[in-house]
């Protein structure tokens, strides 16, 4: 018998450039697509070849509850806007122990979009911030 241990309830911690931003509850947009070039050989009747072209990265969105953590966020920023210049870093998904399940080295980050909570004191919901990132590749991290 495997003991498989499957991501379910986890975290994501982000470091970019070295800088550790915390841990997210949600990590949505890690993946790919390589686009395919049809090829259409003559007197091959039978199929097209399909050959890879480009590929293309999602962009990534992180979501949590505002921390003490979001002032992370608001340096790195500043500190993008001042001299945009992609770094590279890495998302661990953990688990609840925040003992690490897989890791992803991140390549060429840019920040793309940083939202802010929206405060509603008629609302008792946690006040939440997302950040979105867009990189060049992601590879597996050991």
């Amino acid at each position: 018998m495997t003991d498989n241990i499957f991501a379910t309830s986890v975290f994501f911690r982000l470091t970019i450039g070295g800088n550790d931003l915390g841990e997210f509850t949600t990590c949505s947009g890690l993946g790919a697509e390589v686009e395919i070039h049809q090829y259409a050989e003559g007197g091959n009747n039978g199929f097209s070849w399909q050959l890879p072209g480009r590929i293309t990265w999602s962009n990534i969105t992180l979501t949590r509850a505002v921390t003490a953590d979001t002032a992370k966020i608001a340096r790195w920023l500043d500190e993008t806007v001042r001299r945009v210049q992609p770094k590279n870093g890495e998302i661990v998904a953990l688990r609840p122990d925040l003992s690490p399940i897989v890791r992803w080295q991140v390549l060429g980050i840019v920040p793309v979009r940083w939202q802010g909570p929206s405060f509603d004191p008629a609302s008792s919901q946690v006040a939440m911030e997302s950040l979105e990132i867009a990189h060049v590749g992601l590879r597996p991290s050991s």
